[in-house]
């Protein structure tokens, strides 16, 4: 490694000389590092006739791989480190699409910095299915709409507020006018499908008639079509690329639109280590609500 320290260095620097003032080494060290280097692999690295040694072609070409080496070595110290602060080797996080898409570049680029040697995995599923998720040891950390029924082996804070929209078709009978709550019952409603059967399924279920979908993303392809209507959350909707083609209808019996909580939700009796509290403080952070997030 040394050897190699050395090769980099006296590349990057241009000199032996240059190389042993920037790793506090006496320019002979360097240099014969650099000679030992050569006599190991067999090849010349640089050639010596100018005043500075200038790279062969077969010193260029072994740079880039002297390079990787070192970076691995870091990237190996920096894991162990990591051992020894208790920083977690893996992470899971299950995020609704209720949250804002577009805050979670920023938020894990961040993490990313912060906590380079952690392996994340990012799922998304629906409503109740995060909290199955949290509680069942799939998933470290959940964010999701309340739930009004929360295991009481979860905690939770509350990150927010999402604005559901409803919307449909442009050519839907719907959009034609002012809705009353009367006139939702009589026509399909497209709702978000979760995999487990439970309470929340159906709270926002209005219409006679439903059909489920596991995506709202999917369920404005279904709406432009006129099939039916839909809450969904208002990111969503300004961030489609169908949006031109929906209406969101006036509403006779709401001045508004319909706000969920989201919450961020992780369970009570499982240590969380560095990585996990430094997310939950972040979710709890990032402001959130409305088109922009």
């Amino acid at each position: 490694m040394d050897q190699l320290e050395a090769f980099v260095a006296a590349a990057e620097h241009g000199s032996f000389s240059a190389a042993g003032r920037a790793l506090r080494k006496a320019q002979s060290a360097v240099s014969t590092l650099v000679s030992n280097l050569e006599t190991d692999l067999g090849v010349t690295l640089f050639s010596r006739v100018g005043r500075n040694p200038v790279l062969t072609p077969a010193g260029t070409r072994l740079l880039s791989e002297a390079k990787v080496i070192l970076d691995r070595r870091e990237h190996l110290i920096g894991i162990a480190a990591s051992f020894e602060a208790h920083v977690e080797k893996r992470l899971v996080v299950a995020i609704d699409e209720l949250y804002p898409e577009r805050a979670l570049g920023a938020l894990f680029a961040d993490f990313a910095r912060q906590f380079p040697h952690v392996e994340l995995e990012l799922l998304f599923p629906m409503m109740e299915d995060v909290s199955r998720m949290v509680l069942d040891g799939r998933a470290d950390l959940g964010v999701m709409w309340r739930q009004e029924l929360l295991p009481t082996e979860l905690a939770f804070h509350t990150i927010g507020w999402i604005p559901l929209k409803l919307v449909c078709g442009k050519d839907h009978p719907l959009a034609k006018s002012a809705v009353d709550w009367e006139e939702l019952k009589r026509h399909r409603q497209i709702m978000v499908a979760v995999r487990s059967e439970g309470p929340e399924k159906q709270r926002l279920r209005t219409a006679a008639e439903v059909w489920w979908v596991e995506s709202h993303w999917v369920i404005l392809q279904i709406l432009r079509q006129g099939i039916g209507w839909a809450l969904v959350p208002d990111h969503i909707v300004a961030h489609s690329p169908v949006a031109g083609d929906l209406a969101t209808p006036a509403l006779q019996f709401d001045v508004s639109d319909w706000p969920v909580a989201l919450e961020l939700v992780w369970h009570k009796q499982r240590p969380s280590g560095p990585a996990a509290k430094w997310l939950r403080e972040r979710f709890a952070k990032v402001p959130i609500g409305g088109a922009d997030g």
